[in-house]
């Protein structure tokens, strides 16, 4: 049996004298759609931040496939983990399309080009996400909604097996949420990739992970399917505010209720 793509062993982690979590032990298998949840400054992203090797945990440690992320070069990492980050600064003016090739640096030499075969595939993740007619444009003029669009278009172009997306959907308007979405479940389904997103709409999280990650604070986490762990329960805990459910026609629906 494979290793999970991505796992913990006893993983302590604290932010500015907060915990985060405490011996928490994850094992995400490939080709699963994980969410996290939690509500603001629990401490979300830096906890993705650990898990992509980007910051160091108080103890504990973090496998790819079964390696040890710190022995691994950044190279081999970047060719299996991927992450979109909550906001993304233009740091230099450059294209629409020269900023989809920074997914390919982690194959490529010192001083190399992009070859076509690069080009190509940017192009498709371009396409993927409605921005090809935008190639050209300098990446500083789109609005908020295209840049995060052009964030995941640039994982895309990386194809790492295993994708790390903070608040993915940040930005985007209701038609582009589900269109992203959409688009990450077919990246599982169809090209074997591995997802744990953070989300803040939990009806999302329930339609589109498999799997769900509750930050409750000090340290406290709670991990599972989305059916053993997503109730009004919970949600009330994790969000300090009353949760309550409807039964739909497309599945159960979450709103909040009043105080």
């Amino acid at each position: 049996m494979n290793p999970p793509i991505l796992e913990t062993r006893g993983l302590h982690l604290s932010v500015g004298g907060k915990r985060v979590c405490c011996d928490l032990n994850l094992q995400i298998q490939a080709n699963e759609r994980w969410g996290m949840l939690g509500v603001n400054g629990v401490g979300k992203t830096t906890l993705l931040l650990a898990l992509a090797g980007l910051k160091v945990p108080d103890s504990g440690g973090v496998y790819l496939q079964g390696q040890a992320l710190t022995q691994m070069p950044r190279r081999d990492v970047a060719k299996i983990c991927g992450v979109m980050f909550q906001d993304n600064e233009d740091a230099f003016p450059a294209s629409v399309l020269e900023t989809a090739l920074i997914g390919r640096h982690p194959y490529l030499h010192a001083w190399e080009w992009e070859s076509a075969a690069d080009e190509s595939i940017a192009r498709a993740a371009l396409h993927a996400l409605g921005l090809a007619d935008l190639a050209q444009r300098a990446s500083n003029t789109l609005s908020g909604g295209e840049r995060r669009r052009l964030a995941l278009a640039t994982l895309l172009t990386q194809a790492p097996a295993l994708m790390l997306l903070d608040e993915p959907v940040n930005h985007l308007d209701l038609h582009h949420q589900i269109d992203v979405l959409e688009l990450l479940k077919q990246q599982v389904s169809q090209q074997e990739k591995t997802t744990l997103m953070v989300l803040h709409d939990v009806n999302l999280a329930a339609r589109y992970c498999d799997n769900l990650l509750l930050l409750f604070g000090h340290g406290e986490v709670l991990q599972g399917p989305v059916q053993t762990v997503l109730n009004v329960e919970n949600l009330t805990r994790l969000y300090g505010h009353p949760v309550h459910s409807v039964e739909t026609p497309e599945g159960v629906l979450f709103y909040p209720g009043k105080l």
